[in-house]
């Protein structure tokens, strides 16, 4: 059972009570217009996991009532993405379309008691005649169409007999309510847009509010959770459901939604990064959106972990995404195996090594778990190790490679620096070094101390890798706030760095997905594995601490 909250205490009171018959019937309901993000994870965790936990069922349903954002690259996206996460492996999968008869029966229903209406306003007039915040709306002049007149405009608008925009069929409430969203809503429009699922059937489709209350209420939904936008959407949520003959009568509940610092999670928003170029499609590593924390190695476990992280409330909290990246760091602490990989490769030449020889010294594929034994990685006489490893003029307190100081190669020998090569810019191109060869292993055999341990990788049997370093997408840590700000000088010009780099043969055989921790680096997912052991491709999936912590 997860840590509880006052939805928990919602299902248990009603179970207590027995409210519903003791039933609990929860819903996903994904409109099929974009990929899920993090926040949705938040939605699948609690509407799946309550269902699980108190033995109910949780509807997988598709709100596909707008065909004109909606197509099928979405809707298997969605599919795949929940499946990833360990929910709906074996659920039917719903769709608000397969109601569309009932739906329409039901709106019929609402025509006959007096209860909505056909409007021929404009869409502009409409929005005109609705009022403001502050002002109340005003009855549209066809609002008292006899119940005779509307059955028929409605009859042909299913028909097809109306341009679009022409005529809508719209809830007749109060046009002077407090709540905006009960002024006379709009329940159907004309729309000719081949739909997903019924293809060419339907010239009329629902509007959100009114298809998706009515569907919880033909599903025998018990607790239709939401997030807290739609809060000022319940009165007509109810108001669908009490006014037709639906067969249950959910109830409602809202919970804040997830805010991610340094990302944007509206849909609009990622729509717009997309359509911009500003990123590489929905799945891009950097994006929010499960398909892009899967392609840059985050785990299912670690976004489970997160989201019984941050609980739910109704509160606004604005998660760290330190917070996300810790989930996945202890995740992939304990699961990944360690291996070397030089991410800005610097040759070395080891002068009193031989150059005709290689040797296989034993390495640990995991520090804290010897369950998972021991490797062997080459060494030669020419060998690589990371530019950022050595400093030609170093500060005090410098444990690494410089000009005479040693220090410790992984797994192998003590290396001290005696020669470096420049070429006519000065920039160093190689470096000359001696090992100290009693010292196998690491361990001097004097006993001195050497403070500094490098990794690297063998020359002769390097694998070459290109290597995507991720970081955070925005530079701000509420990038969808700044108003009249171009999004595109918001985005970090670091969020993407790719580099050249070599990694030990250990990685040839790896299968694509594949997630180790290049020591001293970070976490990578293999994305390419190599073909004729070269060119293998690597995403970071997180760094080893978190650096933006000690920025901040």
């Amino acid at each position: 059972m997860k840590s509880t909250n006052f939805i928990r205490q919602i299902v248990e009171e009603d179970i207590a009570s027995n409210k519903f018959g003791g039933r609990v019937v929860t819903r996903f309901p994904p409109e099929p217009n974009g990929y899920l993000h993090i926040g949705h994870a938040k939605s699948i965790c609690l509407n799946f996991g309550i269902a699980e936990d108190y033995r109910g069922v949780c509807n997988f349903r598709f709100d596909d009532t707008n065909p004109s954002k909606e197509n099928l690259d979405y809707v298997n996206s969605i599919i795949d993405d929940v499946r990833w996460l360990g929910y709906a492996n074996n659920d039917e999968i719903l769709h608000a379309s397969d109601y569309f008869d009932q739906l329409y029966q039901f709106a019929i229903e609402l025509i006959n008691s007096s209860k909505a209406y056909v409007d021929s306003l404009t869409p502009d007039e409409i929005r005109e005649y609705r009022g403001t915040l502050t002002e109340p709306g005003k009855n549209s002049p066809y609002r008292n169409r006899s119940i005779e007149e509307n059955l028929d405009l409605f009859t042909r608008m299913k028909n097809g007999e109306f341009p679009d925009n022409s005529h809508v069929l719209r809830a007749k409430i109060d046009m002077s309510a407090g709540n905006i969203n009960l002024r006379d809503p709009v329940l159907y429009r004309i729309k000719r847009e081949s739909h997903p699922i019924t293809a060419d059937r339907w010239c009329i489709y629902p509007l959100y509010d009114f298809a998706h209350s009515l569907s919880d209420a033909i599903e025998g939904v018990t607790h239709s959770l939401c997030t807290m936008e739609f809060e000022d959407h319940r009165p007509l949520y109810d108001w669908c459901v009490e006014n037709v003959s639906a067969p249950y009568r959910p109830e409602q509940t809202e919970f804040s939604r997830l805010s991610l610092e340094y990302t944007v999670l509206s849909k609009r928003l990622l729509t717009q990064l997309v359509d911009d170029s500003l990123v590489d499609g929905w799945d891009d590593p950097r994006m929010p959106t499960i398909s892009g924390l899967r392609n840059r190695g985050y785990t299912p476990a670690s976004i489970l972990d997160f989201c019984e992280r941050i609980g739910i409330t109704k509160n606004f909290n604005a998660v760290e995404m330190g917070v996300l990246e810790n989930c996945i760091r202890e995740d992939l602490d304990f699961s990944a195996p360690r291996i070397m990989g030089v991410l800005d490769p610097l040759p070395v030449t080891i002068e009193n090594y031989p150059a005709d020889e290689t040797e296989w010294l034993p390495a640990q594929n995991h520090p804290k778990r010897p369950e998972l034994g021991t490797r062997k990685v080459p060494f030669s006489r020419r060998i690589y190790i990371d530019r950022n490893d050595f400093m030609e003029d170093p500060p005090r307190k410098y444990f690494r490679l410089s000009p005479g100081s040693e220090v410790r190669l992984r797994y192998a020998y003590l290396m001290t620096c005696t020669d470096v090569i420049k070429d006519r810019d000065g920039n160093v191109q190689e470096l000359r070094c001696r090992l100290d060869p009693q010292s196998r292993g690491g361990i001097a055999p004097d006993g001195r101390k050497v403070r500094g341990t490098i990794h690297w990788v063998c020359e002769s049997h390097a694998i070459s890798a290109k290597v995507n370093l991720y970081d955070r997408l925005f530079t701000l840590p509420n990038p969808g706030a700044a108003k009249g700000s171009d999004f595109s000088e918001l985005i970090n010009p670091d969020s993407l760095q790719v580099k050249d780099a070599v990694i030990e043969p250990e990685i040839e055989a790896a299968l694509p997905g594949s997630r180790f921790q290049f020591e001293r680096c970070g976490y990578f997912v293999l994305a390419s594995p190599a073909s004729g052991g070269q060119n293998a491709v690597f995403h970071r999936t997180v760094t080893l601490r978190d650096s933006w912590g000690r920025r901040n």
